[in-house]
């Protein structure tokens, strides 16, 4: 009998390579490039809650071999920046939203993609977010900043509203040298498309390894 008795998923396949390249002798090998220290983790959107529950176990496993693990959620990030918005502007986008959706539903949706995208995207949008606590981070912990990654999160729950290629470009030279992990719900077309939630026509505009 060859080959181990219970099959790793897809998954747990990609973590375990993911935590290999961390941890490697010569320093974390996520990227060929120092100042590009991205990579993507794509995973079926089904699959969220085994996403999280192997992601826990993943950032024990870097804390025993004394890393710090830098969880970033940017459902949270997004959900702050709505709650720090005008109550009578919220009302107005839920409104407009409403009267145009029961004309038509997708003008009502493409209406709010559009208020959306201001808190979104953009290098000021949740890169920025991003950006800062990765320094505050980096700046509270100076010791740390060689033994530090990155995980982002949470970004199947800002659909259809986000494409995250768009976040990384913004991410590019705002991260200093620390690796950043962005968990991907989405299916890999061809060597670099990936599509985010399975839905989304490909975007093949990555620079960042996929595991």
């Amino acid at each position: 009998m060859s080959g181990p008795l219970f099959q790793r998923s897809p998954i747990q396949q990609a973590l375990d390579h993911l935590r290999a390249d961390l941890i490697h002798a010569d320093g974390p090998q996520i990227s060929t490039m120092r100042n590009h220290r991205f990579a993507i983790v794509p995973y079926d959107p089904a699959k969220e809650f085994e996403l999280r529950a192997e992601v826990q176990k993943l950032a024990t496993q870097l804390v025993e071999h004394g890393w710090v693990v830098l969880s970033i959620s940017l459902q949270a990030l997004l959900l702050d920046r709505i709650r720090k918005l005008d109550a009578e502007h919220i009302a107005w986008i839920m409104q407009t939203e409403r009267e145009l959706a029961a004309y038509d539903l997708e003008r009502g949706m493409n209406s709010l993609k559009e208020e959306l995208a201001q808190l979104i995207e953009g290098p000021q949008g949740l890169a920025a977010d991003c950006a800062r606590i990765i320094a505050e981070h980096a700046e509270a912990h100076p010791d740390k900043a060689d033994r530090t990654v990155v995980l982002i999160g949470r970004a199947g729950a800002l659909y259809p509203f986000f494409r995250s290629s768009a976040l990384l470009r913004h991410l590019d030279g705002r991260t200093g040298h620390t690796p950043v992990v962005l968990l991907y719900p989405g299916e890999r077309r061809g060597p670099t498309g990936l599509s985010f939630m399975g839905e989304l026509d490909p975007d093949n505009d990555y620079r960042p390894r996929i595991y």
